[in-house]
């Protein structure tokens, strides 16, 4: 039975990303024998696992041949891998994600300098790109974001603290290692650049052994994050295909994504609380996956037993998130996103000033999509009877009043400016 189980879950995540798509946008191999897509652990090191595989044949009629990736015999840094031995159809299967080298950024207004150092790394097995100001460089970071920067101070045009600045106050740019790299020695210029959010510093003349041990140092740090951030898309992938297995929900998980960050913003909250409103969206019913299908797709009439079932998926959902850091803020809105404010709700029966605010908010969120949504129990509600079906309910205890009205007051905003 749990091989069945794991099977419907390869076979979701495989259609949901067309085939082999996910496994080569997968940049990283950890060393960690597990399935791509279900991180189940294996015996053999495969990219997926042989029931995803299998699975995805059988249904598709896709030759083997398909799953099959060369991958290169030397990676960046002496990092090797070996080909596969001919012959086998487990070779075939026994393959590694191929890891692209790492891009470096180098930005100094001296052409001399960055070719020096574009040569350095380059004979590393780095892909380096230079640019001779912050205007050039801003335009390669748009194109393609770098892994590391390494940027001059002192440029015509904006310096490179002020470029470090910009690209750390943006949450698309703001984990990529800043390196500046500085003739000046005073104690005040370095603590600027600490200011402006710079991960390192290098002092010119810049030596050849501090230069690749700090980029090694840097890009081992970057690793680690884009596997937190890896970790984190393979959850939301597999919240929409917890999605997917209802067809009056499509589209339910990227809408909550879209509003509940929109309404996060008309409250003034910060950015990181609108990135946890973001990805709550997507990860808030994820406890869902152990709920049966004959439970699921029944709707409201469910027996006591069914719905202690149905009761249990936000805690699910929070166990299935918890090991990861950088979901911390999201764990409360996936456990108490059902919560009641007069303590009607589950699975903590919490009261109005206890439910977490960003819970509150992707639960009004929430609310007003099942409403206007039609499910195979009830129709879909035009706007104005949502509007007045929640402000009733928010009156009887079940919701934030106060947050219910700066909903619509949003939403009224929204249409005045279209």
């Amino acid at each position: 039975m749990a091989e069945s189980k794991q099977e419907r879950l390869c076979e979701t995540r495989l259609e949901v990303t067309g085939g082999a798509s996910l496994f080569r946008q997968v940049p990283k191999w950890d060393g960690r024998i597990r399935c791509a897509f279900c991180a189940r652990l294996q015996v053999e090191q495969h990219g997926w696992c042989e029931i995803a595989v299998k699975s995805y044949k059988q249904k598709h009629k896709v030759p083997m041949s398909e799953f099959h990736d060369s991958r290169p015999a030397v990676r960046p840094e002496g990092r090797a891998t070996s080909q596969p031995e001919a012959g086998s159809e487990q070779n075939m299967v026994n393959f590694w994600p191929v890891r692209r080298p790492a891009r470096i950024l180098v930005v100094d207004d001296q052409p001399t300098i960055a070719g020096l150092m574009s040569q350095l790394l380059t004979m590393r097995g780095y892909e380096v790109v230079t640019a001779a100001d912050v205007q050039q460089a801003q335009a390669e970071v748009r194109r393609q974001a770098p892994d590391l920067i390494l940027s001059d101070v002192r440029m015509p045009g904006k310096s490179g603290y002020e470029f470090c600045r910009e690209l750390k106050g943006d949450p698309a740019t703001r984990l990529i290692p800043f390196v500046l790299i500085t003739g000046l020695t005073d104690s005040a210029d370095k603590l600027r650049g600490i200011e402006a959010g710079a991960d390192d510093f290098l002092n010119k003349p810049v030596l050849a052994e501090e230069l690749t041990a700090r980029v090694k140092s840097l890009l081992r740090v970057k690793e680690f994050t884009d596997e937190l951030e890896t970790a984190d898309s393979v959850l939301c992938t597999l919240g929409l295909s917890v999605e997917s297995r209802d067809p009056y929900t499509e589209g339910h998980c990227e809408r909550l994504a879209v509003r509940a960050a929109e309404l996060g913003r008309h409250l003034g909250l910060d950015e990181d609380s609108m990135v946890a409103l973001r990805r709550g969206g997507f990860l808030h019913d994820l406890g869902k996956i152990a709920v049966p299908d004959a439970i699921l797709k029944k709707g409201s009439d469910l027996t006591l037993q069914e719905w202690e079932i149905m009761k249990q998926h936000p805690v699910t959902g929070e166990n299935i998130c918890k090991p990861l850091k950088s979901l911390r803020l999201v764990l409360p809105i996936i456990r108490h996103h059902h919560e009641h404010a007069d303590g009607s709700g589950y699975p903590d029966g919490m009261r109005a000033g206890e439910i977490p605010l960003l819970a509150r908010v992707l639960q009004v969120v929430d609310v007003y999509d099942a409403l206007r949504t039609a499910r195979p129990y009830k129709p879909a509600l035009a706007h104005d009877k949502a509007a007045q079906t929640m402000r009733e309910e928010a009156r009887q205890g079940l919701w934030d009043v106060e947050l219910v009205n700066e909903f619509f007051s949003m939403l009224v905003e929204q249409r005045s400016v279209a």
